[in-house]
Order: structure tokens, then sequence, then C-alpha cells
């Protein structure tokens, strides 16, 4: 199955009232936030959005809210990250009803599968999809490491048409193309290796950051596909510091404070995750205010 994903696809937070239950106007404000600033996709209940703290019911919910509001103008794909098979096949047939038109697929979570498992828990999801699906890779974070290899043997699957890359080495988008040639989709997941990232091959940008700076996200992919390196390049260093934030334990809330200081969010954010406050807070709002106060103007580039 081909598929056209390239481009930014911002991992949306998922946005809660101060109850801490689903804010639906919430989530529509930041997919329009997102499209207006001329991203290509939107990735809903991800490790951004807090998938963990979300019941089932609250993910498909999630996506029914950001698939209605996107209505078609981008493709909104689904974060699955199930601790079961069994729930993850649930998650996709039920997925494609409320409004998914593809699929984020991480590894069973709490269980640090082995290849053997891992590419059991692949294939048996894919078969039960009728809509494409980009593989994350994350080792750093959940300990299972999708390698170019393994890529390579399920490339059999027609379903897999993309690859969320964030081993956090910029080597493996090279090592991927090398092993699968084209048959990937090849996104980086990691901010603030992804101008590196998209220069040696990578196509899209599953981005943290452009939550809150959205246009800045999408001028930086858009002059890297035109070839203007050094215009791009000027830009990622002043969101640098900034890209640093989403490669931390605490992405969300950090994200989270950024979406709220330029007006596109709160600070709401489900327990075990505590609201960031004192000396690190502090820190993170300086990081986010000096971004701000020198921030580009990127409007010929969107």
């Amino acid at each position: 199955m081909s598929t056209p994903w390239k481009g930014v696809f911002p991992a949306i937070t998922t946005s809660f009232k101060e109850d801490l239950s689903l804010d639906y106007s919430g989530i529509e404000k930041m997919v329009e936030a997102q499209i207006d600033g001329g991203v290509h996709g939107i990735v809903v209940t991800g490790t951004l959005g807090e998938n963990s703290t979300l019941s089932y019911e609250e993910k498909q919910e999630v996506l029914r809210v950001a698939a209605e509001t996107s209505a078609g103008r981008v493709p909104v794909l689904m974060g699955v990250a199930e601790t079961t098979t069994k729930a993850a096949c649930q998650a996709v047939e039920d997925g494609q009803v409320n409004g998914a038109e593809g699929f984020m697929l991480l590894p069973a979570m709490l269980y640090a599968a082995d290849r053997r498992e891992t590419m059991a828990h692949f294939r048996t999801v894919a078969r039960a999809s009728g809509k494409p699906i980009m593989i994350y890779n994350n080792p750093v974070l959940y300990k299972v490491d999708t390698t170019p290899d393994m890529f390579a043997e399920l490339a059999d699957e027609d379903m897999f048409v993309a690859i969320k890359e964030s081993s956090d080495d910029v080597r493996r988008v090279t090592d991927i193309i090398n092993a699968c040639g084209d048959r990937y989709q090849i996104f980086t997941g990691v901010d603030n290796i992804a101008l590196e990232s998209l220069a040696v091959g990578a196509v899209g940008w599953v981005a943290g950051l452009v939550c809150a700076f959205p246009r800045e996200t999408v001028a930086i992919y858009n002059l890297v596909q035109a070839g203007r390196m050094a215009e791009a390049l000027e830009i990622y260093r002043w969101f640098k510091p900034l890209l640093d934030l989403d490669v931390h334990a605490k992405l969300v809330q950090n994200i989270k404070l950024a979406e709220a200081m330029v007006g596109l969010g709160t600070e709401y954010v489900r327990a075990p995750r505590l609201v960031l406050e004192g000396a690190e807070r502090e820190h993170v709002k300086a990081v986010i205010q000096t971004g701000l106060d020198n921030r580009p103007d990127v409007s010929d580039y969107v």
C-alpha cells in the first residue's frame, strides 16, 4: 500500500480541562492551529498525547474529535500503544471507524519483547488494519529496538508504509535506506536531530515543539525540500534550545508550558505527571521566553 505521507506531522498533546477531563474545544483549537501553520498531517494519542494516561475509550474520542476537525484537510493518524497485541488489533479496528486515516504503531507496552515477539506483534496488527501504518521505533524510551534488518524483513507487509525513527541516532536513517531502499517513508521522531535527519534522506518529521511553533517547524521542512539549507539552518539554530525540550523525560510538561505561553493550550497534565514548578519551571520558561523574544519571521517560507 502506497501513501503520500511526508512532511511535518505534529504529535499533538491531549488537551485537558482543569478537572483533567478531555477538553474537546482544546483539541479542536490545536488541530486548527497546526493546519493553519501548514502541517501535512496530525498524530494523536502518541507519547506526547499522554497515551498511557488515557482510557481506551478516551483514545478513540481524541481521534474522533481530531478527525472531525481536520475533515480530510490533512491525514490524522492514531498512536497505538497498547499492552497486548489483541488490544492493539482492536484499537486499529475501532480507529478506522472513528476517522483514522492511518496508525502510528508501537511495540506492545510494558513487556520488552524480543525480536521474534516484536515481529509477530507488528505483523498481527498489520493484518487487522485496513489503513496504512507507520512503525514507531523508540528503543531509548520503550526498550525495544526495531533494527534496519527487521524493517527489511517486514517489507512484505503492505500495510507498513512509513517509519518514525526515534533511536536518537541520525545514522539510522542511512542504515534503513541502505537496507530497504525507498520501501518506506522515513520520518524523524527526535526534534533536535530533525534537520540532520532530513538532510540524509528522511522525508518527514513527527514533531513535538511544533505544537507551539507550527510555522517555524514547517518553514525548516520547506526550506530543506527546496535545497535552501543555509536558510533552514539559520532557523534551526534559533529553534535548537526549544527543540531540546522535546528530548527530556518531562517533554509533555515542557511542551504544554510552551503551548500555554503562546496561547495554544494549557499546562494541565494527568498524574503521575505533575505541572512543572519552582526552579525547574523557571528554567524551561526562560528557554521558551528567549525563543519568543528572538522569534524569526518565517512568513516567506510557509
